[in-house]
């Protein structure tokens, strides 16, 4: 199965080619398991005096999944602060995490990240959304606009932190993932990041945009583009992939 980052958007329009080879695999992980229809935890993180937040992202995502497949959507509703419980874990043909403040995130899934991991190489998929999709990565960057005293990106993007941050993730995948790449502008950031080796490598991934890893390659869908930043020796490089090219 395979982990579906995708870089934030809420275009309709799209929702086949974000989200539907997610949902087809927790049909097929279902199956695979003697299940009748798949069962897909759906992960929000809210303002603690906000549940209508929360409510409306549970909303939003459900639909967005049950446009492309037939799946039954379980709400996992946290207030920031709170962590995920393995509980909520169990009995799951695929996880979608949605997005809003990543450090939350980071905070909600870290206790359980040992749990996901062997879900995922169980054969569960899952999908991060923006915060979901940067929380996947083994070194995740979950906020911050500067190095130092130098500014790396907009701080519209600091997720209420100053200092470029980067925490233990989830470690679904290797890469460090950035997101709403073309639309907010921290590729800057991911970049500076891997110039000073705080990663090692990572990807930015455009909004209404999907980069799915699978066992031995990974592809990109949906309307934008992926940016993957690496370095060799003393040279950055970015190489872009996706719609256009």
């Amino acid at each position: 199965m395979s982990i579906h980052l995708v870089g934030g958007g809420r275009d309709e329009t799209r929702l086949g080619a974000v989200y539907g080879g997610f949902a087809n695999e927790a049909a097929d992980h279902a199956r695979a398991r003697g299940a009748g229809e798949p069962r897909v935890a759906v992960v929000t993180v809210h303002e603690p005096d906000d549940v209508t937040q929360g409510a409306e992202k549970q909303a939003w995502f459900a639909a967005a999944v049950r446009a492309t497949a037939r799946v039954s959507c379980l709400p996992v509703a946290l207030p920031e602060g709170a962590a995920l419980e393995a509980g909520s874990l169990r009995g799951l043909d695929g996880m979608l995490v949605a997005g809003g403040l990543t450090p939350a995130y980071a905070t909600a899934l870290g206790p359980v990240a040992q749990e996901i991991r062997g879900l995922v190489a169980d054969g569960m998929p899952y999908l991060g959304f923006s915060a979901g999709a940067a929380v996947a990565a083994r070194r995740a960057i979950v906020g911050g606009y500067r190095q130092g005293d130098v500014v790396v990106c907009s701080p519209d993007c600091d997720e209420d932190l100053d200092e470029l941050t980067v925490v233990e993730g989830l470690g679904l995948v290797d890469l460090t993932v950035e997101v709403h790449a073309a639309q907010w502008g921290p590729l800057t950031r991911l970049m500076a990041a891997v110039e000073s080796g705080m990663v090692a490598a990572g990807v930015a991934v455009d909004e209404d945009t999907v980069l799915v890893a699978g066992d031995s390659a990974t592809h990109v869908a949906g309307a934008g583009r992926v940016w993957w930043v690496s370095r060799d020796g003393a040279e950055l490089r970015v190489r872009l992939e996706g719609a256009g090219l």
